[in-house]
């Protein structure tokens, strides 16, 4: 076993099926293209769930079957081109066919980014559902952190807030006035999470030998259940020396979220 992982592993096989009790729509073009009751999580790769789409739910005449099949993991679909309003988005979903698990055989699957808007009840989501499966907790420690970066002391806080999340590393947030912002250099990096929001802004450290890319990010504005982060700044604790009450940390191993979603698409 890796001993640089300290953290709980996701328990969700994948090709396990779950009703979704929360009501699941999808916007393109600001028009609604499918509104739910009745979605169902799938987890046809490791990690997280897609949402399953009855097609009765998706807005007539939208979706045009491509003719084609394509491997989904866990089973096969027919490709489906979606058009809205003039615009047109081939390979934008699939229906689920007879390989695929019974549950969510008949039902329509879309990538992610095909759809502008995705929404739970009235909230929009970023990158994918949110897990039922998955905890994200933010603590407040008395715990001093300090941050490396080629043997120069980048951050050294006396107290950090704690973002713990299932099958994540641990990630240490800090207050922005313990942080050397002579060597922070910002970029226009911007990412997004189901759990935490948008990020406000993302910075590469440079150091006396080096300029490393997009180490650190804050979230200003997250979702309400992570408001202890607001304006705090975590670094990749893969790429980056961090010490916890002075002890080094292990550096843990990179998680490959760009792997599941190559999978997905092939």
């Amino acid at each position: 076993m890796d001993d640089s992982r300290n953290y709980p592993g996701m328990i969700v096989p994948v090709g396990h099926v779950e009703p979704s009790p929360r009501r699941v729509r999808g916007l393109v073009g600001g028009r609604c293209v499918f509104d739910t009751t009745d979605a169902k999580y799938v987890w046809a790769w490791p990690g997280y769930p897609q949402y399953c789409i009855p097609l009765r739910d998706i807005a007539e005449g939208l979706l045009t079957d491509e003719g084609k099949t394509m491997p989904l993991g866990i089973g096969g679909g027919r490709r489906q081109t979606l058009k809205v309003d003039g615009l047109t988005r081939s390979g934008a979903a699939w229906v689920w066919d007879d390989t695929a698990p019974e549950e969510i055989r008949g039902s329509a699957g879309f990538r992610w980014e095909a759809i502008d808007a995705w929404f739970e009840e009235d909230e929009q989501v970023f990158v994918h559902p949110r897990s039922p499966y998955t905890r994200v907790d933010a603590l407040r420690s008395g715990r001093t952190v300090r941050i490396e970066v080629d043997g120069e002391v980048i951050a050294d806080a006396p107290s950090t807030v704690m973002v713990f999340e299932t099958g994540l590393p641990t990630r240490y947030y800090l207050d922005r006035v313990h942080v050397d912002w002579n060597r922070m250099v910002p970029t226009a990096t911007v990412t997004s999470c189901p759990y935490k929001g948008r990020t406000s802004g993302y910075w590469s450290v440079r150091t006396s030998s080096a300029v490393h890319s997009d180490l650190a990010w804050a979230y200003d504005f997250p979702t309400r259940q992570l408001s202890p982060i607001a304006g705090l700044v975590a670094f990749y604790n893969e790429h980056v020396d961090l010490f916890l009450d002075g002890e080094r940390l292990p550096r843990p191993a990179e998680v490959n979220r760009a792997q599941w979603e190559k999978e997905r698409r092939a």
